[in-house]
C-alpha cells in the first residue's frame, strides 16, 4: 500500500491530484490518502480528510512507501519506520503555504537515504 499524507493544516490538492492521476494511468488500486481539508475529491484513490492518530500510525507502519508534503513529521516518521518517502514541497508562490520552508527542508533532506524529492507533478510521477 502507498500512503499519501498532506498534513492537517492545509489542503495540498496539487499533490493529491498528481497521485490520483498516476494511480489512474497505472491501474494502482492500493493507494490510500489523508487529504486534509481538500476541495479536490480523488477519483481513483481511497481518501480521508483526517485519520485517527493511531489508525494513521498503523497505516504508516503498513505502507510500502509514503508520498507526502515536505513536513518534518512525515519525513521523520518515514525514516523511523524505514519507509521510502517521496516528498513534494508546498510552494509559497502557489499559495500552498505561508513561506518556502518546505522547499528548504526538501533541499536539506533530499539526499538522505530513503528520501526522494519531487518538485513538480512530472517528477512525482517519475519517482512513483
Amino acid at each position: 500500500m502507498i500512503l499519501v499524507a498532506v498534513g492537517t493544516q492545509f489542503a495540498f490538492d496539487r499533490l493529491v491530484r498528481a497521485v490520483d492521476d498516476w494511480a489512474t494511468r497505472t491501474g494502482r488500486s492500493d493507494v490510500v490518502a489523508q487529504i486534509g481539508p481538500s476541495s479536490y475529491k480523488p477519483r481513483n484513490i481511497k481518501s480521508f480528510p483526517f485519520l485517527d492518530p493511531s489508525q494513521f500510525d498503523q497505516m504508516q507502519r503498513d505502507a510500502t512507501a509514503i508520498v507526502s508534503h515536505a513536513g518534518m513529521g512525515s519525513i521523520l516518521t518515514a525514516m523511523q519506520y524505514g519507509k521510502p518517502i517521496i516528498i513534494m514541497p508546498r510552494e509559497f508562490a502557489r499559495g500552498e503555504h505561508r513561506n518556502d520552508h518546505q522547499r528548504m527542508t526538501a533541499q536539506r533532506l533530499g539526499n538522505a537515504p530513503g528520501v526522494y524529492v519531487a518538485y513538480d507533478e512530472e517528477a512525482l510521477a517519475q519517482r512513483l
